[in-house]
């Protein structure tokens, strides 16, 4: 990977010098792409339309870090040499526009921090499943003794680490945000869970370009690099009859011969999901050369991760369940066909042109009650009001309208009975409400305890 302070254009362009590096977006990503570039010894800018969170404040100030929040001033931004954009901010944005019209380079925090480390990238994306994934690979190879930084949607930020630390190895959970703007970056070990549509508000609603976003994961791998995909994804499987890839392909699924060094029944985590999840994390985990014995261990002992169905408490004979981190219509069907008692589900949030028909068998067989949490319910009801007094014997439910948490807790109390499960599986974004599916998931736990 490149050492020099030259950027890498996206279009094919000649390398040209850069001095001068704008960061659009504070929050972790950013700040940590800020210290990495004024270590490296360039001019450095970091802007942040909303507000700049004190904990960042402190990093940059630290670091000698000119800043600005609640503005993008735009005589200090289109003067820069290449610059670095947070994840959250779409290409549409009038100021990425006026960037991209006067050729500036655009990456991802990532691509920047790539430049300035040797270490093995083992990263992964997908619709669902990342989180878990990627945790347990870090788990895995934590266990094996290999020096390990876990970095992209969880740990800390790529390019903080690599300013301050030195590992030989990144676990890197990737968004098809993150994968946007990265062009030299490579992936020693790309992982490609699954596609089901999500974010399409970012996508111009087309699929395809959804679809295009995720593959940008396998960009650049040759044949000593591998590529982990689900080999049952029919998404998955349509693009890899269409794309002749460079990489060592690795597929997995229950079609194909079962990596697992253990039995199903063994696995720490449960779900048809997450065998699938725990055979991408032992193919990997396999290809850096960790011993079986090690990964069957750390398959037996892993512990799951926050807000992913994960248990709260029991209240009157109850199980609540926070499944916060179900953003999308797909994460929440594999949570509903995780349930094995009657359910109540409670979902609703920031819309991101979902398509609920993938969860209506399972809400008709397992949910006796919805309960609607958002600012916009107007979809959720227009979708399933026509469902909910099914005329076949056991299917109908019942919908309860609620626009904040509080109330839908309550509500889910109410029509909840002994022996029930209710679970919060959203399908949405949290950004109506929340500040985070985190939050909300902790939102949600603090409300339940205190039934």
């Amino acid at each position: 990977m490149s050492k020099s302070n030259q950027s890498s254009l996206p279009c094919g362009e000649s390398r040209r010098v850069v001095r001068r590096i704008v960061v659009l977006g504070a929050g972790e990503s950013g700040s940590g792409a800020a210290i990495l570039a004024k270590e490296k010894g360039f001019d450095v800018f970091v802007s942040d339309c909303g507000t700049i969170s004190e904990p960042y404040r402190a990093l940059l100030d630290q670091n000698g870090v000119q800043w600005e929040d609640g503005k993008h001033s735009e005589e200090l931004i289109l003067n820069a040499d290449e610059v670095v954009k947070s994840p959250g901010i779409p290409l549409t944005a009038p100021l990425i526009q006026k960037l991209q019209a006067q050729g500036t380079p655009i990456i991802s925090e990532i691509e920047f921090a790539a430049r300035y480390t040797n270490a093995k990238m083992i990263c992964i994306t997908g619709s669902n499943g990342k989180t878990t994934t990627t945790s347990l690979i870090y788990y895995i190879l934590r266990n094996a003794g290999l020096n390990v930084g876990l970095a992209g949607n969880i740990g800390n930020s790529l390019a903080l680490q690599v300013a301050h630390e030195d590992h030989d190895y990144y676990v890197i959970e990737l968004s098809s945000f993150q994968l946007d703007n990265m062009y030299d970056f490579k992936a020693d070990v790309a992982i490609l869970l699954n596609i089901t549509p999500d974010h399409l508000d970012r996508y111009d609603y087309k699929f395809q370009n959804y679809v295009d976003a995720k593959f940008r994961i396998t960009r650049n791998q040759t044949k000593e690099d591998s590529f982990i995909y689900w080999a049952e994804d029919p998404v998955i499987d349509r693009e890899m009859k269409k794309i002749q890839l460079g990489a060592t392909l690795y597929p997995y699924g229950f079609s194909v011969p079962n990596p697992l060094p253990l039995g199903e029944e063994e696995l720490a985590l449960k779900g048809r999901h997450n065998v699938l999840n725990s055979m991408a994390a032992t193919i990997a985990a396999k290809v850096v050369g960790i011993k079986k014995e090690v990964i069957r261990e750390s398959l037996k002992t892993f512990q799951g991760v926050e807000h992913r169905l994960q248990y709260v408490a029991t209240v009157r004979g109850v199980r609540w369940i926070n499944d916060s981190k179900a953003t999308n219509v797909n994460s929440c069907w594999y949570a509903l066909e995780s349930m094995t008692t009657p359910t109540v589900l409670i979902l609703g949030g920031k819309d991101k042109g979902n398509d609920y028909s993938e969860i209506d068998e399972l809400v008709k067989e397992k949910c006796h009650t919805l309960v609607f949490m958002g600012l916009h319910n107007e979809k959720l009801r227009e979708h399933f009001e026509p469902l909910s007094n099914s005329p076949h014997k056991g299917e109908g439910f019942q919908i309860i309208d609620t626009d904040n948490l509080h109330d839908a807790v309550m509500a889910a109390y109410h029509a909840a009975h002994e022996g029930d499960t209710v679970l919060l599986s959203p399908c949405c974004a949290s950004f109506d409400l929340f500040k985070s599916y985190e939050d909300r998931g902790e939102q949600f736990m603090a409300a339940v305890r205190a039934l």
